[in-house]
């Protein structure tokens, strides 16, 4: 890796036995690799408490039954300032639905549109899944 700056870091005997586990079943080659993710995804977090740009998805699983839910999710992306990128819906049974949406904005627009659907009556769970746009995350 061109640039590539070494440098050491000190951890306890067990905290270090236990990373490495992790590792191989995570399958990573080395102990850099894993430090690498580690350090992108305190970055992402930085994005997201920054107000910065960011990617969402969300996902919701809800009883279709429940009267104009369906109607009050479609509504509810239509008038959010977050851009939904692209949505799918999936049938999993005869009651209950999996919607995973998309979104694109930022940080704290997309907690409160995630907060808006997860809370939506009818809706059993939901859950915000935050990552980086990729354009300010170094290599």
């Amino acid at each position: 890796m061109a640039g590539a700056i070494r440098f050491s870091v000190s951890l306890s005997e067990e905290l270090l036995k236990k990373y490495d586990r992790l590792l191989v079943e995570k399958g990573y080659s080395n102990r850099s690799e894993g430090i690498r993710d580690l350090i992108r995804d305190f970055l992402v977090q930085q994005e997201v408490e920054e107000n910065e740009e960011v990617v969402g998805v969300i996902t919701l699983v809800y009883d279709h039954h429940v009267r104009e839910l369906t109607e009050k999710l479609i509504e509810l992306q239509h008038q959010s300032d977050a851009v939904v990128v692209s949505s799918m819906h999936v049938h999993l049974d005869h009651h209950n639905c999996l919607e995973v949406i998309i979104a694109k904005g930022k940080g704290e627009i997309l907690r409160k549109f995630a907060d808006q659907l997860i809370g939506a009556r009818g809706v059993k769970h939901g859950k915000l899944v935050v990552t980086t746009t990729g354009s300010k995350l170094p290599r």
